[in-house]
């Protein structure tokens, strides 16, 4: 069974989700849809880009007009396209809101769904990251990707509750402020606290891990790369640092990087996947200072970056195939996504 799909907004996340659809070989993208003719959009529609020849739809009719008068060829609308049923799976990847208000046209037409985590919770039925609930979203009408931030947490500490089980965790979470190529949004000189505690990451983690007793803390600074975590918690059991660094190896898009080796900074970490040359210098995986890594008794702590334009782009493939189930092992479904995005 080959699963058709179309991706809804073609920003940081939906032009990487697109792309990865193409690599698929149990996929084909049917199209691509916006309201606006952004550069990002050109690009990747050129001859040269990765999306060459790729049908492209408007999400609403403002927008199909605005788009033309760009110059650009839109096919039509997207109702239209769904309403033909050549799709089986929409990947809403508009800004946070629009899917929550694109869902009755999804619901209309019958299309499962997969949503972003900048959508609150109850747009999906489930909180989707595949190593902790692949099997729950098996047919789904919808899930819901959670965000870059609560991904690497999900990954992470699934490894460690497996193995160990987890008593509490409390993390501190230094966010990058904005995406890199947005000129407009994020501190520059400030650093800017969420002054809720716990900050939202913390509940959204309990929508797909609803055992763990979490708190968390936030701020945004003054960069553009990465995410920057600090975990600490209390184990079920004792743990020495190098069990937890092989919970860690084994999970799976988790990847250990020593400071001593160079990798010293967020900075560097992003320049290892420019040197991989990975498409956009995506890390799919969670980086964990390998240094950090400690335990004493049943305590842990350790310190991980987030690379969040690339880390949810493999969830997102995942929850395509869950939802169609059309591979219900997840780890032969996570074999299968990491093959086709070159995680090691």
């Amino acid at each position: 069974m080959t699963v058709k799909v179309v991706v809804n907004g073609v920003g940081t996340i939906g032009k990487r989700v697109a792309h990865a659809v193409k690599l698929q070989n149990d996929m084909k993208l049917i199209g691509i849809s916006d309201v606006a003719a952004t550069s990002w959009l050109r690009t990747v529609l050129e001859p040269e880009g990765p999306l060459f020849k790729t049908d492209l739809y408007a999400s609403n009719k403002e927008g199909m007009q605005k788009m033309r008068d760009a110059g650009m060829y839109v096919h039509g609308l997207l109702e239209d396209l769904l309403a033909s049923g050549q799709v089986d799976v929409v990947v809403d990847c508009t800004p946070a809101g629009i899917g929550a208000k694109n869902k009755p046209l999804y619901e209309k037409q019958g299309v499962k769904v997969v949503y972003q985590g900048g959508e609150k919770a109850d747009v999906a039925p489930i909180s989707f990251v595949t190593i902790a609930n692949y099997e729950k979203a098996l047919n789904a009408q919808a899930v819901r990707v959670v965000s870059c931030n609560t991904t690497s947490l999900v990954r992470t500490l699934h490894a460690l509750d497996a193995r160990f089980g987890i008593e509490e965790v409390f993390a501190v979470l230094v966010r990058r402020a904005t995406d890199p190529w947005d000129e407009m949004s994020g501190p520059i000189n400030a650093v800017v606290p969420e002054t809720h505690i716990p900050s939202h990451q913390g509940p959204d983690l309990q929508t797909v891990m609803p055992h763990i007793n979490i708190k968390t803390m936030a701020c945004k600074v003054p960069s553009t790369l990465a995410h920057t975590h600090f975990i600490t918690g209390k184990l079920r059991r004792k743990a020495t640092s190098e069990e937890i660094k092989r919970a860690f190896e084994d999970a799976g898009r988790i990847i250990l990087l020593k400071a001593a080796n160079g990798y010293s900074a967020t900075s560097r970490i992003i320049e290892r996947y420019r040197d991989l040359c990975r498409p956009r210098y995506d890390m799919y995986e969670v980086a964990v200072w390998e240094e950090s890594v400690t335990a004493e008794g049943n305590r842990f702590y350790w310190i991980h970056a987030v690379h969040s334009e690339g880390i949810v782009i493999p969830e997102n493939i995942d929850a395509i195939r869950a939802v169609t189930g059309i591979e219900t092992d997840k780890f032969k479904c996570i074999e299968k996504t990491n093959k086709s995005l070159g995680i090691k």
